[in-house]
């Protein structure tokens, strides 16, 4: 049963979906007035429906995109992993990157099958439907699941992953382009944020003071001056301003 009170809550996919879905999720505005949002690049693509108008689709992110919601918003989403997004919505992430499109200007299907008028519940379940479907019929690049698993890892080298792979770079190239928006640099990039976001984010629930250079460290960064730069270029703020600002949302 979906949680339909304000706030922003996530759940794992069903078992058939989890190949290419990372998560489901709600995300309802309350009736008052609230500050914009910044969502951060997290290499995903998510396939969202938003009652009253409809479904679009958000593009992978190279950067911060602030989203302000007018109150009383609804709104029911897929992310899809790393890699997955561009085969389920049959069309090429390149042309999707740093966008948020309408679902007619992506597949007239989904637009039809997900109007603006119907119930956030019934929302939801034609979201996982439509979604396990094109699963089905298109699943994802599974190279490019495999470098992007790969490169999640802390210390995770983009050179000679083509070659570990058994393709070429500019085959490898291609392929991301479709599958993920951008190159195995850029993912790796935004992967290692999360990295760090995660921690971040741990170290704030216990209530410590957050030890930036370890978590850089921990996260694969070199030092924290290259945390800071990528800091900056991936979210807009450098880490202990990010720090607050998250810290200050989730209190």
């Amino acid at each position: 049963m979906v949680d339909w009170t304000p706030g922003y809550r996530e759940w794992a996919p069903p078992g058939p979906l989890s190949a290419g879905v990372a998560c489901l999720w709600v995300g309802i505005q309350p009736e008052t007035a609230a500050a914009p949002t910044l969502v951060l690049p997290d290499a995903c693509t998510d396939l969202i429906w938003q009652h009253g108008k409809g479904a679009f689709v958000a593009g992978p992110d190279t950067g911060p995109a602030p989203v302000c919601m007018p109150p009383g918003t609804v709104l029911a989403g897929v992310r899809f992993r790393p890699g997955a997004g561009g085969s389920i919505l049959g069309v090429p992430l390149r042309e999707l990157l740093d966008q948020r499109v309408d679902a007619a200007d992506v597949s007239p299907a989904i637009h039809r099958q997900l109007p603006g008028s119907l119930a956030p519940e019934t929302a939801m379940r034609r979201l996982t439907a439509l979604v396990g479907e094109a699963l089905a019929g298109r699943p994802p690049d599974p190279l490019v699941l495999q470098a992007a698993r790969v490169l999640g890892r802390p210390w995770a080298r983009t050179d000679g992953i083509a070659r570990d792979l058994g393709i070429s770079e500019r085959q490898l190239r291609r392929r991301f382009d479709a599958a993920v928006g951008y190159g195995p640099k850029s993912l790796s990039r935004v992967l290692r944020f999360r990295r760090f976001l995660a921690r971040l984010d741990a170290a704030a629930a216990t209530g410590a003071a957050a030890d930036l250079a370890g978590i850089a460290a921990d996260a694969g960064y070199a030092d924290q001056p290259h945390l800071t730069r990528e800091s900056v270029r991936l979210a807009g703020l450098p880490p202990a301003a990010l720090a607050r600002a998250r810290a200050a949302v989730s209190a």
